[in-house]
């Protein structure tokens, strides 16, 4: 038996210290291990569940996106149809012989082009001076009608098919292909919804030529307004004259695909940027700013100025089954194939690219305008796109 009273009275305290300090030093790690354990049992972005209102979120955003790109590019799309059309095409053909110039597909790339570009010019002013202004809105009524349900099927469909691909196919991970299946799923799904929409704004827009042609004016006028459009289009070919060109409208999901894609990868890199420029600390330049509030932007221009430039001649043949004009009392257009076949044979490569100054003049801004409304009401209905 010890007669030292510190070593005794040491010995006696150990144990407690020992038992303090072992469940001080427990619960330190068992701290340290709860944001580990949290970020491997955080949920994926397919597992996760979306806040609430989300879905409904994006349907409101992407409806102010694309009505207010309508309304702001809509001159721009009256142009683009009637360059589009084989009437306006056969007046610039004829304009061309009385110049004395050869066909468009006996010119050289560069010179068709220039002369391409003065002829929409052209056609632009004219249309001021013999129409008045209010023709550069011809059509925007069921276009806009058209743009609403459209814009916002499209942006519901496409982060709900993202959500749905990752979660059952790839682990809850984003990647290129489950951007892609689901920008073509919602390219599906808006186009075979809307497409009696776009039949009758095409008409409506078009209608002027067969005006023309009578030498009536606006008596002459085939359809008075967008129902009476519809209700004829019903009575003479069916349901299916209400689905003209819709084929051609899938080859369209093409483009919608390599614009999400491209979108998608062009917004990922800008945020890797600005993660990358906050971690090393210095200070932001002119440039550094001018990319931080354009950025996604100008990336949503250039990804449909890309797909558009690639996939551009379906929109000449679905302007043209949509118009559905008359050869000998038969159908000229009979479909996509015979379409694309016999617009090269008889108006040569340049056809097919009819209308494409105005188009890309059109939908780059458009996609610009349309995305940025999209992403800023989002952030007013306080969540983001999720991309």
């Amino acid at each position: 038996m010890s007669s030292n009273p510190v070593a005794n009275a040491q010995s006696t305290q150990q144990p407690g210290l020992n038992s303090k300090t072992s469940d001080h030093l427990l619960k330190r790690r068992e701290g340290a291990d709860k944001p580990a354990q949290a970020n491997l049992n955080a949920p994926s972005i397919a597992q996760r569940p979306a806040p609430a209102g989300k879905s409904w979120a994006h349907f409101i955003a992407g409806a102010c996106g694309g009505t207010a790109s309508a309304i702001a590019t809509a001159p721009l799309d009256v142009l683009k149809t009637r360059l589009q059309s084989d009437f306006y095409q056969a007046q610039l053909a004829a304009a061309r012989t009385s110049r004395g110039l050869p066909p468009l597909h006996h010119l050289s790339f560069a010179r068709s082009a220039v002369l391409h570009v003065a002829e929409t010019f052209q056609i632009l002013v004219a249309v001021r001076k013999t129409e008045g202004w209010r023709a550069y809105f011809k059509g925007l009524g069921p276009s806009l009608v058209g743009v609403v349900p459209a814009r916002a099927i499209h942006f519901f469909a496409y982060g709900n098919s993202k959500r749905f691909i990752s979660r059952r196919f790839n682990d809850g991970k984003e990647d290129w292909w489950v951007h892609m299946l689901s920008a073509a799923n919602a390219g599906i799904v808006t186009g075979t919804a809307t497409c009696p929409i776009w039949v009758v704004k095409t008409r409506l827009q078009l209608d002027k030529n067969r005006a023309e042609k009578v030498g009536g004016g606006e008596s002459a006028r085939r359809y008075k307004n967008a129902v009476d459009c519809t209700m004829q289009t019903f009575r003479q070919e069916g349901i299916r004259g209400l689905y003209r060109g819709l084929g051609a409208s899938y080859l369209g999901v093409t483009e919608t695909t390599v614009q999400w894609v491209l979108y998608e990868r062009m917004k990922s890199a800008l945020k890797t940027r600005e993660e990358q420029l906050e971690a090393s600390g210095r200070q932001r330049s002119a440039f550094d700013q001018t990319v931080h509030w354009t950025g996604n932007l100008c990336a949503a221009g250039m990804a449909k100025f890309v797909a558009a430039l690639f996939t551009y001649p379906h929109e000449v043949v679905r302007t043209r089954l949509r118009q559905a004009p008359l050869e000998n009392g038969q159908l000229k257009y009979t479909g996509i194939v015979q379409c694309f076949r016999l617009t090269y044979m008889e108006e040569g490569m340049a056809a097919l690219y009819g209308g494409l100054v105005p188009h890309m003049l059109r939908v780059v801004p458009s996609a610009a305008i349309m995305f940025g409304a999209y992403e800023g009401i989002l952030k007013l209905l306080g969540t983001d796109s999720g991309v």
